[in-house]
């Protein structure tokens, strides 16, 4: 799965970037690091359908990086990958150039196994579907409803826009065009596969293919059964009404342009009133209303007014017989959809120009078609048409149509496809416009209505294959793509931490992907701590070390926790990297934590903890020193733990401390006055060694006020020429 995760993701870069580019060169070697544990130094093979992949006969899990994977790989006509051995960089390179071949090309020159037989690549095998294969021997003539080879072949031929079609195709053709239903049946099959990847029709695809498929259809009879025209074009009006509504009225907007037959227009002429308020009925069913296309429509196919009214007289008895015309508000609503429907003007809409500019394009493409010229604005057109231009229009209409929506329902379908947009622009490399549709989302959690539909996005985002693979070229970018890079991770939240998280288990804290990482990890404070788990119970010491080093840097009390559980093992980096994070913690818990490691360790151990406490001469640990002192208990389990808090205070100095250890110096217990005077001269020497004149201070009061043992100890630590 991670393989066909690599591999998806560099086809797209290729695709939208030339081979020197950074995005580009990363992920091939994202690609080339999941091929390596495939093989293994022998081979593996995987399968494709159009759903999934293969391994070992079994399919891959259905996610939707697998499946978009397979049904890209399936649209090359591949039936198998196979890797071979040390797959090398430029045989991923080749790979990739060829899935990036437009398909139509890719079959002109034989299939993708022809193509890649004459790279001379073969660490990589590729086996391509033979459709020449599938149809040998079968020379029975089955009957049209039945879906044998034929029939599929003619629906995969219609569904790749094939130009040639075999004889027994030919036949099955024409059969087909006699009957409405199989016509019916024929555009179902080809459309069916048109969808997105959440499983939503793409209407205005559907509606170009269906119109192909009727030209294919009109165009075969004319040349075979001239005679049977005007009955195929019956069939095909009568087709048209058992579309999906939404692909019948884009189908009828469809501009014949320059076509020798203007098939859309012989269709409407074949409506007949019947016909008309049955496609009417059943699209005003699903909408609930009318819409301007459905309007523009209805005056294409009826352009006479007295036909409308009677038409929508049909319609409407025909809508009384259903749930939504026997409604009680259904007379209001049809009022205003009958007004639309008879005076629909689209000109307020459209300027005079434009307007102007559209009657004309048929008889300018006409003529452009017979000069063999191209018109001067083409270079512009073709320029709005770079994946660039064409993203970045894409972010502002999404998010200009975020901002005027007011309905719940849609708001909430709109970010969804905001964030499937962002991750496709995180892939992209694009992180200027993925800033850009990240600040709306982020905006659009402080909208009642459509916060909760944003917060997931912003999570899917965060957890998305998009923000891993960008986040795996931190090393790569440049000062402004980091910049921006670093905005839309501070947009998504603290969720975005999770795709550093195979950056922070690097060994060297040096390296530029790691600082940067941490860079970033360290804007979310304490809110990155949960995230942050993952590290804790990895086996490697370097990654437990990383874990200690980023829970420290966000100087939050709700680190203890883990921090602690970092105290238990027993690498001395680790140990030294956890002590450090928690003398960094202003609060009780951390001081608590770092007594009760001194209290378990001895020798060396113990020496390394005290080191690590010292070793940033950092001032805020004194006072948690001050605490560890203040809640240790000198003359009992804690006598050493005191004793290297109070070697530690020495070494940092500072007033914070003197107080507690002038609570030390002046200590006392019966029956263990061994470990008092051990006591005393080491809380002495500490504040001689602090210096400062609280401590000097502090060491005079004792010298005036003190036990007889401590003034002896003050005396001898000041020596004969300091005055009494």
């Amino acid at each position: 799965m991670a393989f066909a995760r690599a591999l998806r993701a560099a086809a797209r870069n290729w695709a939208l970037y030339p081979s020197e580019h950074p995005a580009v060169g990363a992920a091939v070697r994202r690609l080339a690091e999941a091929v390596r544990p495939l093989t293994a130094g022998a081979a593996f093979s995987c399968g494709i359908t159009p759903k999934t992949l293969l391994v070992a006969g079994l399919p891959l899990s259905e996610e939707t990086s697998v499946a978009e994977v397979a049904q890209f790989l399936h649209e090359r006509d591949l039936l198998q990958l196979t890797l071979i051995g040390d797959v090398s960089t430029e045989a991923l390179e080749a790979l990739l150039g060829l899935l990036a071949m437009p398909v139509d090309e890719l079959r002109r020159q034989g299939g993708p196994a022809k193509v890649w037989e004459a790279a001379g690549q073969a660490s990589i095998a590729l086996e391509q579907i033979d459709y020449e294969k599938l149809l040998e021997d079968r020379d029975v003539d089955e009957p049209a409803d039945r879906d044998d080879d034929v029939w599929r072949s003619l629906v995969n031929t219609m569904l790749h826009e094939q130009d040639v079609l075999d004889e027994r195709q030919q036949r099955r053709l024409l059969r087909i065009s006699r009957s409405a239903a199989d016509i019916g049946k024929l555009t179902l099959a080809v459309t069916a596969p048109q969808c997105s990847i959440d499983g939503s029709p793409l209407v205005v695809t559907q509606a170009a293919t269906v119109v192909a498929v009727f030209r294919r259809l009109t165009g075969l009879v004319e040349v075979m059964e001239p005679e049977r025209l005007a009955e195929v074009m019956q069939n095909l009006a009568a087709a048209t009404t058992s579309l999906d509504p939404n692909v019948a009225v884009e189908v009828m907007l469809t501009r014949d342009g320059f076509h020798e037959r203007p098939i859309i227009e012989a269709i409407a002429a074949s409506f007949n009133d019947d016909t008309v308020a049955g496609l009417l009925a059943q699209a005003l069913t699903r909408d609930r209303r009318v819409t301007a296309r459905l309007a523009q429509v209805f005056g294409t196919i009826v352009p006479d007014d007295e036909r409308k009214r009677r038409v929508l007289a049909m319609a409407r008895s025909m809508l009384s017989e259903q749930d939504f015309g026997a409604a009680g508000q259904f007379s209001t609503a049809w009022t205003a959809m009958e007004q639309l429907l008879l005076t629909y003007d689209d000109t307020p809409y459209v300027s005079a120009s434009y307007q102007a500019s559209l009657d004309g394009v048929g008889e300018r493409a006409e003529l452009l078609a017979a000069r063999g010229g191209l018109p001067p604005e083409l270079p512009e057109w073709m320029d709005t048409l770079q994946p660039d231009n064409v993203r970045a229009s894409s972010v502002v209409l999404i998010s200009d149509l975020l901002r005027i929506e007011d309905d719940r329902g849609r708001a909430a379908e709109i970010v969804q496809d905001m964030a499937v947009l962002v991750e496709d622009l995180l892939l992209a490399g694009d992180f200027q416009n993925s800033a850009i549709v990240l600040r709306e989302l982020r905006q659009a959690t402080d909208r009642k209505t459509i916060a909760t539909a944003a917060r997931h996005a912003l999570a899917a985002t965060a957890a998305s294959t998009g923000l891993r693979d960008a986040a795996a070229l931190l090393a790569d970018l440049d000062a402004a793509g980091l910049q921006l890079f670093t905005e839309c991770c501070e947009l998504v939240g603290p969720g975005a931490v999770v795709a550093f998280l195979p950056t922070l288990q690097s060994e060297s804290t040096a390296a530029p992907a790691f600082r940067r990482a941490r860079g970033i990890v360290e804007r979310f404070g304490a809110d990155a701590i949960e995230y942050l788990s993952p590290l804790i119970p990895d086996n490697r010491w370097f990654v437990q070390r990383n874990a200690a080093l980023l829970l420290g840097a966000t100087r939050s009390a709700a680190a203890v926790p883990s921090l602690e559980l970092l105290l238990q093992q027993r690498h001395a980096d680790v140990l030294r990297q956890a002590v450090a994070a928690l003398a960094g913690i202003d609060d009780p818990s951390a001081a608590r934590g770092i007594r009760a490691v001194l209290h378990a360790t001895t020798g060396a151990t113990r020496a390394a903890v005290v080191e690590a406490l010292v070793a940033e001469r950092d001032p805020r640990v004194v006072p948690m020193l001050a605490r560890v002192l203040t809640d240790s208990d000198p003359f009992g389990e804690d006598y050493q733990t005191v004793l290297d808090a109070l070697a530690a205070i020495a070494q940092l100095g500072g007033d914070s401390a003197v107080s507690s250890v002038a609570v030390v110096m002046r200590g006392m217990k019966l029956f263990a006055r061994k470990r008092a005077r051990v006591l005393k001269r080491t809380a002495v020497k500490t504040l001689v060694t602090i210096g400062t004149p609280k401590a000097q201070a502090a060491l005079d009061d004792a010298a005036r006020t003190g036990d007889r043992l401590l003034k002896r100890i003050i005396r001898a630590a000041r020596g004969p020429t300091h005055p009494p």
